[in-house]
C-alpha cells in the first residue's frame, strides 16, 4: 500500500484517520477531492486522443491556405501565455505533493494537470491549422469542468483553515484563476467565430499574405511557440546543409513589413512632424515616430521582462547556498493531507535549481524576443527611409547634382551605411531606457543582500556618470568625424574610377593616389580616437552602459538620413513646354544661365537649335522640361498638339521622348534600355533598330539584343551608347522628342542615317515634334524651325529662309561652316569581310558561396596587422582571463573563510578563525590592479591590431585597383568596385575588430567556465558529454545556413546601390518620360529583397542563440544538480559552489556568442579576401621619348585573352612630327590610343626605336598626351584639373587655355583658374568639358598627342579654329586624329582608314581622294 491513491497513514497528530474515511462528509475528505479532480483531465485525454491519433485525417479544412500557420481564432496569444503559466503552476503543484509524501493522491492529479494541458495545447494547435473550430467545444467542456473542480478544493481548504501562508492553498488558487481566464478564452472564440449555439457561423477569409504562395517569412503567422523558439526556420536552417539557400527559397515580405507600407506609414508620421512644427535635420523622437505607439517601442515590455527575471538568478543561487544544508521542518495536517508552507518550497535546492533554471529560459526568451523585435522594427523604418529618399532623389532640382550640393558617393553613404547605422540605433536604443531599470533593481538587490556596503557602489555608478557622459560625446563626435573623412575617401575614389581611364593615360595615378590616402589617414586618425574611447569606456562602465555607450554614439546618425530630405526640388512640370515667354533660368547660383528667352517649337515639326560651345543649347531644353529654376517668367505649361484621329498610334501626351548628350543606360539588356518599360512592338522595334544602324553592332554582341548591357555602358562604344539613347527615344510613343547632340559620337554616314531614317523619315512622317540640339550645321536645311543661341540668350528664331533674309552675316558664317549641299546621300559600298567564328565571351566569373574561408585569409589579416601586436593580444587575453579566475577563485574562497553564517551570495555557513585573513585583500587588490590594467591593454592592442590591418589592407587595395589594367574596368562594374571601398574597408574598419575581439573573449569566458566547474564539480563532466554533441550539431547547421543568407543579403544589397547610382545619374531622362513611378517600384522590389535576406538572417541568429540559450540553461541546471549532490555528501564550500553556479551563469551569456562570431568572422574575412584578390602590377624600367617616332609591327589588339581581336595585323610607320588621321566607321578598330596604352596581344610598338612592352604603363603613358571621347573632369579647381601635379606656371595654363578657346570663359568665372568645378564636371556643358580636356593636353606638351573624337561635342566654328591651332603649337610633334568628322583630317600628312579592326587604305590624303572607288573618297563626298 506505500504507492497507494489516499496512502496508508492511521496515526496523525495523536489521533486515528482512515484516509478512506467519508465519516466527515465526501467532500471533506481530501483524497477524494483530489480525486474529483482527476477527472476532468481523464475526460480530456479519453475525448482527444482518439482525434488526434485516428480521426484527424478525415476532416480537413474548407479554406485553402498554402501554410498551416493561420491564426484562426481570437485570443491565440493569450491562450498561449494562459497555457504556459498553467504548466508551470503544475509543475510547481506536482514538486509540492511529491516531496512531502509518497501519496500518490497529492501529485497524481498534477502531474494529469500536466499531461492535458499539454494535449489541450497540442489538440487546440491542430483544430487551428485544421479551421474545424466546432470541435473547440470539447476544450469548453475541459475548461468549464476543470474550473468547477478546482474551485471545489479551493473552498474545502478555506474552510479547513486552509490559507495564503499554506502553498497549496496559493497553488490551488492560482489554478481556479487560470481555469477561469482559459473558460472566458472559450467563450470570446464562440462569441466571434459562432461556431456553437449561432444560426449563421462566421465566414473567415484567409489572410492575403498566406494565400500569396511566394511568403515564406513566417514569423507573423506560426503560434506562439514557434515565435519564441523561431522553430519554423528549422526547415530551412536543416536543409540549408543540403542545398544551398536561394532567393526563391526565402520568397518575399508580408505586406506590413514590405518598403511601400512603412513608407506610407513614416510619411504620414514625417508630415504631421513637420505640421506640428519640427524641422529636419534632427531625428524623430523615439517614441513619436509613428501614430501607432512609435518604432522604438514595441521591444519594451520583452526587454523589461527579460531584465527583470535576470534579477531572478542571483537570487536563486544565493538561496541554494545558503539552504544547501538545511533540514526539513515538520508539514503541517489538515483534511487528513500533508501542507507545506509557502516559504518552505523556496528553501529546498532543488526546487532552486529548477526556478533558476526556468527564470533563465524565460530571461533568454523574452531577451531574444526584445532583440528580434528591435531589429525587424529597425529593418522596417530602414526600408521606409530608403523609400522616402530614393522619392526625394527623384525630385531633387538639377541643380543640387550639376553645382556638387549632392554627390553620387554621399548618395552612395546614404544608402550604403547611414540608413544601417539608424537601423543599429533602434536595436541598440531600448538601452537607454533598460538602463536605469537595471542600475536601480541592482542596487536595491545589492542593498538586501549587502546592507550599507551597496551604496558604495552605487555612490560609484553617480559618480562616473559624467565621465560616461563626457566618453559618450566624445564617441559622438569621433564618429561624427569619422564618417565624414569616409564620404570623403569615397567622393575622390568615385571620382578617380569613373576617370581611370585618363588617369592612366596621363600617369597620374600617384597624384589621385596620395590624396586619397591624405583623407584615408584623417579616417584612421578619427577610427583611432574611437577605439581608445571605446577602450577607455569599457573600463568604466558594466555592459549596459557600453551598450548606452554605442546607442547615444549611433545616435549622430539620425541627423544624416533626415537633412537630405529637404534640398530644393526641381519645378514640376506637368507638360513639356514648347513656348517660353521672357525667361530667365539659373542652375541655382546668382549668375543667370539663360536670358531673355522668347521662344516657341511648333508642333509636329523638326525644330534645331545651334549655336557655339557653352551658348546654353542644353540648358535651354533642360529649361522647357523644368529642370532648370527660374528667376523671370517660366515656360509655359500646356499640353502638346493631340494627335490626328486618323493615326495608327497612340500618344502619351504627358510625357517626353529625350535623349541626353551624355549617355546613360541601364545595367539590363540591349532590348530593356530601348523599350524601356513599355510595350513590346516587334515591327516598331525592328523599325527604331534600322533606322539607329544597331542590328550590325547587336550582332557583334555575344546573346543579340539580350546581352546585358554593363554599368554606365562599359561593354559598349560611345557610338553604340549614344544610338542606343537615340533608339529609346524614337521607340516611345510620345508626341514630343528631344534629341541633345545625338551626333557628336557617330560617323558622317551613321550620322546621315540616322538624319534621314531616324529623324526625318521615322519622326518626322509621324508628325511628331522633335527639338534637335546639333553641331552639324549641314542639317539645317531639314529644319522647320532653327533656334540659334549666343551667350545664353537667343541670337536668331524662325526658318533658314527667314535668317537668310534678315540676318545674312549669320547665314554666310553657316554657310562657310556647313561645306555641304543639298545633295542625295552616296551609299559606301559594303566591304566583305570573312566572319569569324563566334567566342563565347562570357566574362562573368562566379564564386561559389559555399567555399569556406581559408586559414590563409585570417593569416593575411593579422599579418597585415603586425605579428607584434597579434604576440600582444592573445598573451594579454590569456593572462587577462587567468586573473579574471584568479579574483573570482580567490574571493570565493575568502568569502568561504570570512562569514559566519550571515545571509549573503556566495556564502557557506562555517565558522573559522578569522585571525589569518589579513593578507586577502592586498592579494585581491593586486589582483583587480592587474586584471585593470590588462582588460585596457587587450582593447587597445585587439583595436589597433584592426586599425593596423586596416591601414595595410586600404593601402593595398587602393594601388592595386588603381595600378589595375584597363580592361579590369572595362568588364568590372564601378558599384563592385566601390563596394570595395565602402561596405568591405567599413567591415575592416569597424566590424572585424569587435567580432575578433569577442569571439577571443566569449571563447575564453566559456573555456573558463567549464574548466572552474568541472574542477569544482567533477560529475559535471559526465553532463557535458551530451551538451557538446547538442552544441556541434546546432552550431553546424547555423554556420551553413548564416553564411547563406549572409551571402544572399550582400548580393541584394548591391542592386539596390546600383539602382540607386544609375536613378541620380539619370534624373533628367526619368522624369523627361515620366517613369518616376517604375523606378519607384524597382526601388521597393530591390529593398524588399534585400531586407527579405537580412529578415531571415536575423531571424536564424535568433534560433541561435534561443538554443544555445537553453542549452546554456541545461548547463546550469546540470552544474546545479551535480554540486547540490556533492554538498550533500560534503564534498564542496557554499562559496565555491556558488562560484561555480555564477561561471555556468556565463556560459549561457557567451556560449551563443562563440556561434555567431565565428560566423561573423567566417563572413567578414570575405571582405578582406576580396580586398586582396587583385594582381599587382609589375613595374620595369623608364624611358622618354623625344621625336615621336612610332612603328607599329603586325600589331594585333584585344581586350582580354578570351576575346576577339580589335587590332588585326596592323603594319604602319609614323615618322617624327607627321600629322596623321583615322577615318573609321563608328566601333571599327578606335584603338589606336588603347594600344598605345598597351593591350597588346601580338605584335609590337615601338616609340623612338623603343619597344614599349619592356616600358613600365606609368612611365609610357607619362610621355603621351591622350584626349579621349568621354570628357573627364574631377570636383577642385581649374588649375587642378589642367595641372595636378602643380608644376606649371599660370602664364603655361593661360596659354593652354587660350588655344582651347576657354580664357575668356574661364576669366569671367569667380576665381579665374581657382574656380570651382564639381564632381564630373557637371557645372560645365560637355563641349566646354571636351575643351577643358584639350587644354590639360596641351599643359603637358609631350612628343604625341593622340586625340580620340576628341573634337566630337563642338560646334564647327570652334573646330576649325582648335585644328588650325593644334597645327601650329604641336608643328614639331606627332600628332595622331582619330576622327569621324572627315573634315577635320583632311589637313593631315597621312589618313588610315580602318574598319572592324583592318586596314582598308593608307597614304597621303591627295592619293585616297584621287581612288574615286576609295572608302575615303567617299566618305569626303558624303561630308561635301
Amino acid at each position: 500500500m506505500a504507492l497507494s491513491f489516499c496512502g496508508n497513514d492511521r496515526s496523525i497528530n495523536d489521533r486515528s484517520i482512515n484516509s478512506y474515511s467519508v465519516e466527515e462528509g465526501v467532500l471533506n475528505n481530501g483524497c477524494f477531492v483530489d480525486a474529483l479532480n482527476l477527472v476532468p483531465h481523464v475526460f480530456l485525454l479519453f475525448i482527444t486522443f482518439p482525434i488526434l491519433f485516428i480521426g484527424w485525417g478525415s476532416q480537413s479544412s474548407k479554406v485553402q491556405i498554402h501554410h498551416n500557420t493561420w491564426l484562426h481564432f481570437p485570443g491565440h496569444n493569450m491562450r498561449w501565455i494562459l497555457t504556459f503559466s498553467l504548466l508551470f503552476v503544475h509543475v510547481c503543484e506536482f514538486a509540492e505533493g511529491i516531496m512531502l509524501t509518497n501519496h500518490l493522491h497529492l501529485f497524481m492529479p498534477a502531474f494529469m494537470g500536466f499531461v492535458a494541458a499539454t494535449t489541450s495545447v497540442v489538440y487546440y494547435h491542430n483544430i487551428e491549422t485544421s479551421n474545424f473550430p466546432k470541435l473547440l467545444l470539447v476544450l469548453f467542456i475541459y475548461w468549464v469542468l476543470a474550473f468547477i473542480t478546482k474551485s471545489i478544493k479551493l473552498w474545502k481548504f478555506a474552510e479547513h483553515q486552509v490559507g495564503p501562508q499554506h502553498l497549496r492553498f496559493c497553488i490551488t488558487a492560482l489554478l481556479v484563476v487560470l481555469y477561469g481566464l482559459l473558460m472566458a478564452v472559450e467563450v470570446n472564440v464562440i462569441r466571434v467565430r459562432k461556431y456553437v449555439f449561432f444560426a449563421k457561423p462566421q465566414k473567415v477569409k484567409p489572410p492575403e499574405d498566406l494565400q500569396d504562395l511566394g511568403v515564406r517569412f513566417l514569423q507573423p503567422f506560426v503560434n506562439l511557440l514557434s515565435k519564441s523558439t523561431y522553430w519554423w526556420m528549422n526547415p530551412l536552417i536543416i536543409g540549408a546543409h543540403k542545398r544551398p539557400i536561394e532567393l526563391k527559397k526565402i520568397g518575399k515580405l508580408p505586406i506590413a513589413m514590405r518598403a511601400l507600407t512603412n513608407y506610407l506609414r513614416l510619411k504620414d508620421a514625417y508630415e504631421d512632424q513637420r505640421v506640428s512644427g519640427w524641422t529636419p535635420p534632427p531625428p524623430p523622437p523615439p517614441g513619436d515616430a509613428d501614430g501607432e505607439g512609435g518604432w522604438v517601442t514595441p521591444p519594451t515590455p520583452f526587454r523589461y521582462l527579460a531584465d527583470l527575471l535576470g534579477f531572478a538568478r542571483p537570487l536563486c543561487i544565493s538561496g541554494i547556498v545558503k539552504y544547501m544544508n538545511t533540514t526539513d521542518s515538520s508539514p503541517a495536517t489538515h483534511l487528513g493531507v500533508y501542507f507545506m508552507s509557502s516559504t518552505e518550497l523556496l528553501e529546498n535546492t532543488s526546487v532552486l535549481a529548477v526556478l533558476l533554471f526556468l527564470a533563465l529560459v524565460l530571461q533568454r526568451t523574452f531577451l531574444q524576443a526584445s532583440y528580434y523585435v528591435a531589429i525587424e522594427t529597425g529593418i522596417n523604418l530602414r526600408g521606409a527611409l530608403l523609400a522616402m529618399i530614393y522619392n526625394k532623389m527623384l525630385r531633387l532640382s538639377t541643380s543640387n547634382m550639376s553645382m556638387g550640393e549632392m554627390t553620387l558617393g554621399q548618395i552612395n553613404n546614404l544608402v550604403a551605411i547611414e540608413t544601417n547605422q539608424l537601423m543599429w540605433f533602434l536595436f541598440l536604443c531600448p538601452n537607454l531606457w533598460a538602463m536605469p531599470v537595471q542600475i536601480v533593481m541592482g542596487v536595491i538587490l545589492l542593498y538586501y543582500l549587502l546592507n550599507v556596503s551597496a551604496l558604495v557602489g552605487a555612490a560609484v555608478i553617480v559618480l562616473l556618470a559624467p565621465v560616461q557622459y563626457l566618453i559618450a560625446t566624445k564617441l559622438a563626435d569621433t564618429q561624427k568625424s569619422s564618417l565624414e573623412h569616409s564620404t570623403d575617401r569615397l567622393k575622390k575614389t568615385t571620382e578617380i574610377l569613373k576617370g581611370i581611364k585618363l588617369l592612366k593615360l596621363y600617369a597620374w595615378e600617384n597624384i589621385f593616389c596620395d590624396s586619397v590616402e591624405e583623407t584615408r589617414g584623417k579616417e584612421l586618425t578619427s577610427l583611432k580616437t574611437f577605439a581608445l574611447y571605446t577602450s577607455m569606456s569599457s573600463k568604466v562602465q558594466n555592459k549596459s552602459l557600453r551598450k548606452q555607450v554605442g546607442c547615444l554614439d549611433i545616435l549622430v546618425q539620425l541627423e544624416c538620413p533626415f537633412e537630405h530630405l529637404t534640398p530644393p526640388e526641381y519645378s514640376f512640370v506637368r507638360f513639356p513646354s514648347l513656348q517660353v515667354s521672357n525667361g530667365s533660368f539659373t542652375w541655382g547660383s546668382n549668375l543667370s544661365t539663360l536670358s531673355d528667352i522668347n521662344i516657341r517649337v511648333p508642333t509636329g515639326q523638326l525644330t534645331m537649335i545651334v549655336g557655339q560651345v557653352g551658348c546654353g543649347k542644353s540648358s535651354l531644353l533642360l529649361a522647357m522640361l523644368g529642370e532648370m529654376q527660374s528667376i523671370d517668367g517660366r515656360p509655359d505649361e500646356q499640353p502638346s498638339a493631340h494627335r490626328s484621329s486618323s493615326s495608327p498610334l497612340k500618344m502619351n501626351r504627358y510625357s517626353v521622348a529625350y535623349a541626353t548628350q551624355k549617355s546613360w543606360l541601364l545595367n539590363a539588356t540591349v532590348e530593356e534600355n530601348i523599350t524601356f518599360g513599355g510595350p513590346f512592338n516587334k515591327q516598331r522595334y525592328k523599325t527604331v533598330i534600322d533606322a539607329c544602324s544597331l542590328q550590325p553592332d547587336i550582332d557583334l554582341l555575344p546573346f543579340g539584343d539580350q546581352t546585358e548591357i554593363g554599368e554606365r555602358g562599359i561593354n559598349l562604344s560611345g557610338g553604340q551608347r549614344q544610338r542606343i539613347c537615340v533608339a529609346r527615344a524614337l521607340y516611345q510613343n510620345t508626341n514630343i522628342v528631344f534629341l541633345d547632340d545625338p551626333f557628336s559620337a557617330l560617323d558622317i554616314h551613321l550620322s546621315d542615317h540616322l538624319m534621314q531614317e531616324g529623324i526625318l523619315k521615322f519622326l518626322q512622317d509621324d508628325k511628331r515634334t522633335v527639338v534637335l540640339v546639333t553641331h552639324k550645321l549641314q542639317y539645317l536645311i531639314h529644319a522647320d524651325w532653327i533656334i540659334a543661341m549666343k551667350d545664353g540668350s537667343v541670337l536668331r528664331e524662325g526658318t533658314l529662309k527667314d535668317i537668310q533674309t534678315h540676318d545674312i552675316e549669320l547665314y554666310d558664317h553657316w554657310k562657310t561652316l556647313m561645306n555641304r549641299q543639298d545633295h542625295g546621300l552616296e551609299k559606301v559600298a559594303d566591304t566583305k569581310e570573312e566572319e569569324e567564328e563566334e567566342d563565347d565571351d562570357n566574362m562573368s566569373t562566379t564564386t561559389n558561396r559555399r567555399s569556406k574561408i581559408p586559414w590563409r585569409v585570417c593569416w593575411c589579416y593579422m599579418s597585415s596587422g603586425g605579428f607584434f601586436m597579434v604576440f600582444l593580444m592573445v598573451s594579454s587575453k590569456l593572462l587577462k582571463h587567468s586573473v579574471i579566475v584568479a579574483i573570482d577563485y580567490w574571493l570565493a574562497i575568502w568569502t568561504s573563510v570570512k562569514t559566519t553564517g550571515t545571509y549573503r551570495v556566495c556564502v557557506c555557513v562555517c565558522v573559522c578563525d578569522p585571525q589569518d585573513d589579513s593578507h586577502y585583500l592586498p592579494v585581491f587588490i593586486i589582483l583587480c590592479a592587474a586584471g585593470i590594467t590588462l582588460c585596457l591593454i587587450t582593447s587597445l592592442t585587439v583595436e589597433f591590431l584592426g586599425l593596423s590591418a586596416a591601414t595595410n589592407l586600404h593601402h593595398n587595395l587602393l594601388n592595386k585597383i588603381i595600378h589595375a589594367p584597363i580592361r579590369f574596368f572595362d568588364i568590372t562594374p564601378l558599384g563592385q568596385i566601390l563596394n570595395r571601398f565602402s561596405a568591405d574597408t567599413n567591415i575592416i574598419d569597424q566590424h572585424i575588430p569587435p567580432t575578433l575581439e569577442s569571439l577571443t573573449r566569449s571563447t575564453l569566458l566559456c573555456l573558463s567556465a567549464i574548466g572552474v566547474i568541472s574542477s569544482i564539480t567533477p560529475f559535471f563532466l559526465f553532463t557535458l558529454v551530451p551538451l557538446a554533441v547538442a552544441f556541434y550539431f546546432i552550431q553546424k547547421y547555423f554556420r551553413v545556413a548564416s553564411k547563406d543568407l549572409q551571402d544572399l543579403d550582400d548580393s541584394t544589397q548591391l542592386p539596390l546601390l546600383c539602382h540607386f547610382s544609375e536613378t541620380a545619374e539619370g534624373l533628367t531622362t526619368i522624369r523627361a518620360f515620366r517613369h518616376e513611378a517604375r523606378f519607384k517600384q524597382r526601388m521597393l522590389e530591390l529593398t524588399d529583397t534585400n531586407n527579405t535576406a537580412y529578415l531571415f538572417l536575423s531571424a536564424a541568429n535568433r534560433w541561435l542563440e534561443v538554443r544555445t540559450d537553453y542549452l546554456g540553461a541545461v548547463i546550469v541546471l546540470s552544474a546545479a544538480g551535480t554540486s547540490i549532490w556533492a554538498s550533500g555528501y560534503g564534498f564542496y564550500s557554499g562559496g565555491l559552489v556558488g562560484l561555480g553556479l555564477t561561471y555556468a551563469l556565463t556560459v549561457t551569456n557567451y556560449l551563443n556568442w562563440v556561434v555567431r562570431n565565428l560566423a561573423d568572422l567566417e563572413v567578414q574575412m570575405a571582405a578582406v579576401k576580396k580586398v586582396n584578390s587583385f594582381l599587382v602590377p609589375v613595374r620595369i624600367p623608364r624611358f622618354n621619348p623625344e621625336d615621336g617616332e612610332i612603328k607599329i609591327q603586325d600589331l594585333s589588339v584585344r581586350y582580354d585573352p578570351v576575346l576577339k581581336p580589335v587590332l588585326k595585323h596592323v603594319n604602319m610607320f609614323i615618322e617624327p612630327g607627321q600629322k596623321w588621321g583615322s577615318a573609321v566607321p563608328l566601333g571599327a578598330g578606335k584603338i589606336l590610343s588603347v594600344a598605345c596604352a598597351r593591350l597588346l596581344s601580338a605584335g609590337k610598338i615601338v616609340i623612338d626605336g623603343i619597344d614599349i612592352c619592356k616600358l613600365p604603363l606609368q612611365t609610357l603613358r607619362s610621355r603621351l598626351s591622350i584626349i579621349l571621347q568621354d570628357p573627364v573632369l574631377f570636383s577642385g579647381s581649374i588649375r587642378f584639373n589642367l595641372d595636378p601635379e602643380r608644376t606649371c606656371t599660370d602664364d603655361r595654363l593661360w596659354e593652354a587655355l587660350e588655344i582651347a578657346q576657354l580664357k575668356n570663359m574661364v576669366k569671367a568665372l569667380p576665381g579665374g583658374l581657382d574656380a570651382v568645378v564639381t564632381e564630373g564636371g557637371e557645372n560645365f556643358s560637355v563641349g566646354q568639358r571636351q575643351l577643358f580636356c584639350l587644354a590639360r593636353a596641351f599643359v603637358r606638351k609631350s612628343s604625341i598627342l593622340i586625340m580620340d573624337e576628341a573634337t566630337a561635342s563642338i560646334d564647327m566654328a570652334t573646330e576649325n579654329i582648335l585644328q588650325k591651332v593644334v597645327m601650329t603649337a604641336f608643328a614639331d610633334r606627332t600628332v595622331v586624329t582619330i576622327a569621324h568628322r572627315v573634315h577635320t583630317i583632311l589637313t593631315a600628312d597621312t589618313v588610315i582608314v580602318m574598319k572592324r579592326g583592318n586596314i582598308l587604305e593608307y597614304d597621303k590624303p591627295e592619293t585616297l581622294l584621287e581612288q574615286e572607288d576609295g572608302v575615303f573618297a567617299s566618305f569626303v563626298r558624303a561630308d561635301m
